[in-house]
Parts: structure tokens; sequence; C-alpha cells
């Protein structure tokens, strides 16, 4: 199961961004959608101010392979997942939504876009040939960590990618203020290497060193 957490906290709340607690993550294994989008239009700085500061913060999980009914949340019987049961519980719990698409790029690309892959020529997942040719999801300003940053979000990602490795099509480029997990479509979670053995594991675009399981 591979899978990415989005973290979208007021400014005023930077460190519930920078403390998000383990636990959350760790039990991470559904999609939640919750977007919000704040407009302060002509209101004073005293008004806009006071809005920011009770904006809600947002955590938006999204995973491979996920099956409808594979969370408790959605009806899971065998497997426990307390932390993403209550999420659903005091926020928004989605009963009809469709992917745009059957594997990892493509989908990630249509939901941090809002829009359709195959206008940016994602049509398949990101492999070693598309790193060759410094191939990823083209920067445009209009992203939804970008959108979010611009109504005042602190933003940040843990986990998978997958959406182009240069630092013109990272996470940093596209809004995300803080990044730390992989670029590749699958890596070895004990050496944090990717399938070609190099090793993958990052700090917004500084490369970590790898440091073997023992």
């Amino acid at each position: 199961m591979k899978f990415s957490t989005a973290v979208y906290s007021s400014k005023q709340r930077l460190s519930q961004v920078a403390y998000f607690p383990k636990d959350h993550i760790g039990n991470a294994t559904c999609l939640c959608v919750a977007l919000f989008a704040l407009s302060l239009g002509s209101c004073s700085l005293a008004v806009a101010q006071q809005a920011l500061a009770t904006q809600p913060n947002v955590v938006l999980i999204m995973a491979d392979d996920l099956g409808y009914s594979d969370v408790g949340s959605y009806g899971a019987t065998d497997v426990q997942t307390p932390n993403i049961d209550s999420l659903a519980r005091e926020g928004v719990r989605l009963t009809d939504f469709y992917s745009n698409g059957p594997t990892c790029s493509p989908t990630r690309a249509a939901l941090i876009s809002g829009r359709y892959q195959q206008r940016y020529g994602l049509e398949m997942q990101l492999i070693n040939r598309h790193r060759e040719q410094g191939d990823g999801l083209p920067v445009t300003g209009l992203s939804l960590p970008q959108l979010l940053s611009d109504h005042g979000y602190i933003t940040g990602l843990t986990g998978k990618w997958h959406l182009g490795w240069e630092a013109d099509n990272s996470p940093n480029a596209h809004g995300f203020d803080y990044f730390f997990g992989f670029k590749n479509g699958w890596v070895d979670y004990y050496q944090h290497t990717s399938v070609r053995g190099e090793p993958d594991l990052f700090e917004n675009d500084r490369s970590e060193p790898c440091v073997p399981a023992t």
C-alpha cells in the first residue's frame, strides 16, 4: 500500500503541520477529501485575519489500490482503522466518488491540477524512461496546494509523489511548503531505494541518506 498525506493548515497554526500526529499517518489507508476555500474579497485586514484564524485544517489522504470497504468507516470488519474512522465521523464521508484513472500518476495529476491528466500528457504512470526525459506535471500556479497557499494555508506532503523527479516539477514547485517522501512510483520501505536500487527519500528537494535496515 502506497499513500500520500497532504496537510493544509492555516498559517497561524504552523505547529500542527510540523508536528502532525504520527499515529494518524501510520493508520492512513483511505482517501479522504475535504476541500475548503475562503474568499476574502474586500474585507478589512482585521476581518481577514479573523477569518484566516478560523479556517479549518484540511487532511487529504490518497492510497493506491484501496477497495471501497477496506476501512472501518466503509464497512470493513477485518481491519481496524480507528483514526480514519474518526475523520469520517467528524468530517465528510463521501459515498459516491469516481477516480479519473486506474494508475498512480494520472490520478495524482488530476487531483493536484484539477484538470484531466490528458491535458498534460500523463495518461500512464511515470517510469524510468520518463525520468530520463525529465517528464512530470508542469507547474501552472493553479495547483491545489498553491491555491490553498495563496489563501493563507501552510501546506505539506508526506509519502508518495510520482509526478516528476526534477526540481521544477517537484512538490515544492507545485506549492507544497514541505515534502518528505519518495518521488518514484514504488520504493523499498526498508532501504528507501527505487526499483533500480537508487536512493529515493527526500526532504523537500534534498535527497536524504538511506540507512540500511538492521
